[in-house]
Formats: structure tokens, C-alpha cells, sequence
């Protein structure tokens, strides 16, 4: 009889696996969790030696730890990983665009990414043309000669419009154009980018990857080896490294990642359900209630739940909105998705504020749009409480002026 581990195949991690036993080290006496490496040199044993870390702006242990899990959650290289999402943003553009170079853009993407394109970009000669994701012959249509970057956001921020990542993928390899996917809202538990066809997975770890609302970061993960040696020379260079405690935070974050969206995202299915009979609501965004084209998307692309965040539209517009969200007891009014407490923002005023009043519109993001992220409160209570702050919105609106949102 031969060995065990000549008679079983050995099956690819679980995700689940990944998350928990990642950059455990196999030596006895070791440590389960990781020690957090909180320093910024590391000694070297002589003249022309040639560690594998040298100083913590360009690499880490404790960032290399969490750079090899997420890497590891879509079977491709360890991630880069930097202080923030947008920080990832930057270091990616800069890595793909030059002077005269065009993106095409959805429109439905985090609003941080649009300021970033239209007001620091464009001053290097990087134009950009926000597109309408989900129409596929818009964004064909909108790729120029010169164009480097095909960036979506699916599902998108904050209507949660969702994009066929395989047909973009499509229409980028047609025209020698890369394809970035922002999938900071599903994580690589829900969705992998890559799998679908695209050559980068872009997240803010900041939200539902750390889950606790307690430390900063971004990342990028690729197949692609020279892209990745290339964005991380321009981390090198700017220095946007994450730092060693929050990378550290993240790994243990990380662990509890798919038994917290997965809950999350049941919750927030059984949210969208009710908030979509309810009356005093216009309008839900879920992709659990999307139909025809979208629902198969959804179907295709996402595994074991649909995310944790649900948008709605309150009648009544801005002024109810804002005494609906004074009213929530449960559901904290803040510029944030992704922890383990239930959160609630008003993008139109806060996380979308400096995108243009019709550029918003046009994205669907009116005055009383509001996005809930859900966290892992019991659902009935959260509905409880969103059915109180209703009927007193509807009751006494809040008496600031629309004015407010466009200060």
C-alpha cells in the first residue's frame, strides 16, 4: 500500500483555507498568528548580501503575509499592497498611462476614482470618458486609438449596477486595451475578476477584506508578473506602501472574510426584498432583484451571494433622507462600506460629492439615493429600525435645504 499522499489528489485550497492558514509557518514552535514586523530596516550579514527585505517602503513581512493570501484567493502572485484603495488606484494608472493616453471609464465607479481621472490626471494629459458600463456598444464605441485602460466597477458604487466582466474582457483584448476591475464590494470570496477575464483586480482592503473598520489599505492582484514588477517599482518610488500594523491587522481581518460577507450578503438579499415592498421607497438596488440580462450576470459572475450592500432611493428626496438617516438607531450615517456594523451613507453629499451634480445624475445618484452597507446585526432588527426612521421621514422631513448637498 503506497502513502496517504500518494493515494489522493491534492484539490486547490478552499478560499476559506486561504484565509486562515495563509503565512502560518510549518516550524515547530512557531507562532499562529504572525508576529507584526514593526520595523523599517532589517539587518543585512554583510557588504553586497541581498535580503529579502531591506526596508519597509519597498517590502515587508507583514505586508508580504497579506500580499500572499490575497494573491492566493484568485490563483495568481502575491498582490501589491499599499496604504489606501486609491493609493492602489494611483500606482496602477501610473504604472499603464502616459502623457496623450485615454481610459474609458464607467460612471458607476467609488467617487474618489472619478476626482482622481478628471482633476489630477487629466493635468498630465490623461483624458478620460465615463461610459455607461452595462451598454457594452458605449464603451466599444468610446475606445480610441490612444486608448490604455478599460476601469469598471461592478457591482457598481453605489447603484450597484452590475457589468459583464467577460464581454469587457472581450472588447479590451480586441483593442490591445487593459482591463482593471474595482471588486472592493464583493471581495474574491463573492467574485474573481480574473477568472472572468480581466488582467487586474483592484480593492480598497480598507472595507470588507479588513471587515473592522480599523485599518487603511489597497491592493492590486494580476496574473500578469511584469505588470505587477511594474507597479511595484512605482510603489518603490512614491512610497505608498501599506504600513506593517495595518497589514498586519488586514491578515487577521482577512480570516474571518467569508463567514462575514457571506452572512452579510444573506442579510442584505432578505434587506432588499422588503425595502422593495415597502412603501415611501422609489426605488432598490440589489443585484438579488435584477432581472432579465443582469440576472444572469449576476448568476454567472458571482459566487455564494450577491455583496452587503443595498442602495435605495427615499421619497422625498434630500430632505428625507436626511431625517431618515438622523432617525436610524441601529445604522450608523457614515462615508464608509464593509465592517461588521451596519453602516449608511448619503453618496450624493459624501462619498460622490465632488463628481459633478449632472455627471451624478447621470449615474443614477440622485439627492435621495442612500447606500446601507449590512453588517451582522440580526436582519430583523435592521428592519425594524429602517421601518421606524421611515415612517418618521415621511412624517417630518429634516429641515436643511437641498442646498447642502452641492456645497
Amino acid at each position: 500500500m503506497g502513502s496517504l499522499t500518494e493515494n489522493v489528489s491534492v484539490a486547490r485550497l478552499s478560499a476559506d483555507s486561504i484565509c486562515l492558514n495563509r503565512g502560518n509557518a510549518s516550524v515547530d514552535g512557531s507562532p499562529l498568528v504572525p508576529p507584526i514586523a514593526q520595523s523599517t530596516t532589517f539587518q543585512r550579514t554583510g557588504v553586497g548580501s541581498d535580503p529579502q527585505h531591506q526596508y519597509s517602503r519597498v517590502s515587508n513581512p507583514s505586508v508580504t503575509t497579506l500580499e500572499q493570501t490575497l494573491g492566493a484567493l484568485e490563483d495568481a502572485p502575491p498582490a501589491v499592497c499599499f496604504g489606501t484603495g486609491l493609493a492602489a488606484e494611483t500606482a496602477l494608472f501610473l504604472s499603464i498611462l502616459r502623457a496623450g493616453d485615454h481610459v474609458v471609464c464607467g460612471r458607476g465607479v467609488y467617487g474618489g476614482t472619478t476626482r482622481l481621472l478628471q482633476q489630477l490626471l487629466s493635468d498630465l494629459d490623461i483624458s478620460t470618458t465615463f461610459v455607461d458600463s452595462t451598454n457594452l456598444e458605449e464603451i466599444r464605441s468610446s475606445i480610441r486609438p490612444n486608448t490604455e485602460l478599460l476601469f469598471i466597477e461592478t457591482p457598481a458604487n453605489p447603484t450597484l449596477a452590475l457589468t459583464d466582466i467577460q464581454a469587457c474582457a472581450r472588447i479590451a483584448s480586441d483593442h490591445g486595451v487593459i482591463l482593471a476591475v474595482d471588486n472592493t464590494f464583493l471581495t474574491p470570496i463573492l467574485q474573481r475578476p480574473l477568472d472572468h477575464g480581466a488582467d487586474i483586480s483592484v480593492y480598497s482592503t480598507t472595507k470588507f477584506i479588513d471587515g473592522h473598520s480599523v485599518a487603511l489599505g489597497g491592493s492590486l492582484v494580476s496574473k500578469h508578473t511584469q505588470l505587477l514588477e511594474r507597479v511595484r517599482f512605482i510603489r518603490k518610488c512614491t512610497g505608498a506602501i501599506q504600513s506593517p500594523f495595518n497589514g498586519w491587522l488586514t491578515t487577521n481581518g482577512v480570516k474571518t472574510l467569508p463567514l462575514r460577507i457571506r452572512a452579510q450578503s444573506a442579510s442584505a438579499e432578505q434587506i432588499a426584498q422588503r425595502l422593495s415592498e415597502i412603501s415611501g421607497i422609489s426605488r432598490v438596488f440589489h443585484p438579488s432583484l435584477a432581472e432579465g440580462n443582469a440576472a444572469a450576470i449576476a448568476n454567472r459572475q458571482h459566487l455564494d451571494g450577491h455583496g452587503a450592500v443595498v442602495s435605495f432611493e427615499i421619497e422625498g428626496g434630500y430632505e428625507a433622507a436626511c431625517t431618515f438617516v438622523e432617525s436610524l438607531r441601529l445604522c450608523t450615517l457614515v462615508e464608509h462600506v464593509g465592517s461588521v456594523e451596519t453602516l449608511i451613507t448619503h453618496p450624493a453629499s459624501m462619498t460622490h460629492a465632488d463628481v459633478p451634480p449632472a455627471q451624478r445624475e447621470s449615474a443614477g445618484i440622485t439627492d435621495g439615493l442612500l447606500r446601507l452597507s449590512v453588517g451582522l446585526e440580526p436582519t430583523h432588527e435592521l428592519l425594524n429600525d429602517i421601518e421606524h426612521a421611515l415612517a418618521l421621514a415621511s412624517q417630518s422631513p429634516c429641515p436643511q435645504t437641498e442646498e447642502a448637498v452641492h456645497a
